[in-house]
């Protein structure tokens, strides 16, 4: 049985990365950063566990890593899926917003693929994906900071693949399009009807669509993948 950490797991698409994975027979523990009440919901469907942790402070990761490994007693997956958002003209950005943009959606990567890599090298396998977004792809008007992290996301992914390669370890990436989550609900029902409506499939992804695509990057069908970045967006970024 094969176990898994998900960042930013309370809710949206890494609740739904939790169950999917579940399903599949996985042990799974939850991160989250505030919403202890939601995070312990999941935990509790999916009867694993959930473990409090900002990802923008690496000592806080290590010990998240060090609890799952004395609770499960192996980490075979980690899915990066902690997020936050800025929208706004760049000159009217903060250096607070900025750097708490680039501490969780970039910096918190690289802290958690850090924190397990150890004992996936010494088991010789492993399965990290990370979440990015198409705005890392194409960049997002207004959005450039959250741009700037996720296409950074991006790059990490492609370069710790080379290197984690020979260990076993695949290292894949994930661009979602707009998903309609709690996190997107701010831009109001009629831009959302409207992106619903540039996208050539004619509606906005899920985040079971999400979770779909990890759990494939996660089976033993995408053993010979690593450094890509699958864009589930529905054809609006091509």
């Amino acid at each position: 049985m094969k176990t898994a950490l998900i960042t930013g797991g309370s809710r949206g698409i890494g609740a739904a990365v939790a169950k999917r994975l579940a399903a599949e027979g996985c042990r799974v523990a939850v991160c989250y950063r505030e919403n202890a009440e939601a995070a312990a919901a999941v935990a509790k469907e999916v009867d694993g566990a959930a473990l409090c942790c900002d990802v923008s402070d690496p000592v806080q990761v290590r010990k998240m890593v060090d609890t799952v490994l004395e609770k499960f007693c192996q980490l075979d997956i980690l899915v990066c899926n902690a997020g936050v958002a800025w929208q706004g003209l760049t000159q009217d950005m903060g250096d607070t917003d900025y750097r708490r943009i680039m501490g969780t959606d970039l910096d918190g990567v690289f802290y958690c693929c850090r924190a397990v890599l150890p004992r996936m090298i010494a088991r010789k396998y492993g399965r990290i994906v990370t979440l990015s977004s198409m705005w890392g792809q194409v960049g997002g008007s207004c959005e450039a900071a959250y741009s700037a992290a996720k296409a950074g996301v991006i790059g990490l992914t492609r370069a710790l693949a080379k290197e984690v390669g020979p260990s076993g370890i695949t290292v894949n990436c994930i661009a979602p399009g707009v998903i309609d989550t709690e996190m997107n609900q701010h831009l109001g029902p009629q831009a959302l009807r409207e992106l619903a409506d540039e996208t050539p499939l004619g509606r906005l992804g899920t985040a079971e669509d999400v979770a779909e695509c990890v759990a494939y990057l996660c089976s033993p069908g995408a053993g010979f993948l690593t450094g890509q970045v699958l864009a589930p967006n529905g054809g609006l970024v091509v």
